[in-house]
């Protein structure tokens, strides 16, 4: 006895309750109506009666954060410790460059040129694309390397767990360093994206088009220095 009504009244009540799981629900329903419809339950194909559900292309857009709470971020890394080194490179590649977590997580001692002071990063789609390394992220990369990053590490990940086994962090492990930054620097709930979108939005003020900034990973204003960095001077036991 369903009927084309109910169903969306349904729709239309879930999307005042449940907003960010609506479309979970829209989709779940299609299917059920569908199939309720194809067994003899339903005389009627109610799947039509399904509303569909806008999607605002910017309504998950983050915000940006501003140049004193990135520096918070950056700050609040302990530099006296292995982890705070870690956390520190980590960031600034996210802050600068604008990289994606797993673009952090899947670098490799071999993605590093130090000679000619570049990186090489691992995108979607199996991309790679050489950028500038700037000076502060190639000091702390090295700063890591050089008294961070443990001797028994596994494989050629440039960054690893705090805690043994010392494999390479994941994406998930990437975010998890963003987010306790946040935590300690008092910047509230903060994600690898939404340091991203800082570098997207601080790209843009500095004159960047919105298609440069779509067709490249972004590089942050004024990091496009090529200076030369050095290598390590002291090569990590597991390179």
């Amino acid at each position: 006895d369903l009927s084309a009504g109910e169903v969306t009244a349904f729709v239309v009540a879930q999307s005042v309750q449940r907003p960010k799981s609506v479309k979970r629900i829209v989709t779940a329903l299609w299917s059920l109506l569908g199939f309720l419809h194809v067994q003899g339950i339903t005389g009627r194909p109610l799947a039509a009666a399904v509303p569909p559900v806008a999607g605002w292309t910017l309504t998950g857009l983050p915000r940006a954060l501003e140049a004193g709470q990135v520096a918070a971020l950056l700050a609040s890394c302990d530099q006296r410790t292995s982890t705070g080194r870690r956390d520190l490179a980590i960031l600034t590649l996210l802050a600068r460059l604008g990289l994606r977590a797993g673009e952090v997580a899947a670098l490799t001692l071999d993605d590093i040129d130090w000679r000619c002071g570049e990186i090489t990063v691992r995108g979607k789609g199996n991309r790679r694309d050489r950028l500038p390394l700037p000076a502060d992220a190639g000091e702390r990369i090295a700063s890591y390397l050089q008294d961070g990053r443990p001797a028994a590490a596994q494989g050629r990940a440039v960054f690893v767990r705090a805690q043994a086994p010392y494999r390479a962090l994941t994406s998930n492990g990437v975010t998890t360093v963003v987010a306790v930054a946040g935590r300690r620097a008092g910047t509230g709930l903060v994600s690898a994206h939404r340091l991203r979108h800082s570098a997207a939005t601080a790209m843009l003020r500095g004159g960047g088009s919105l298609t440069e900034i779509g067709q490249v990973p972004v590089i942050m204003p004024n990091t496009h220095s090529r200076e030369r960095l050095p290598p390590p001077t002291r090569r990590p036991a597991s390179a």
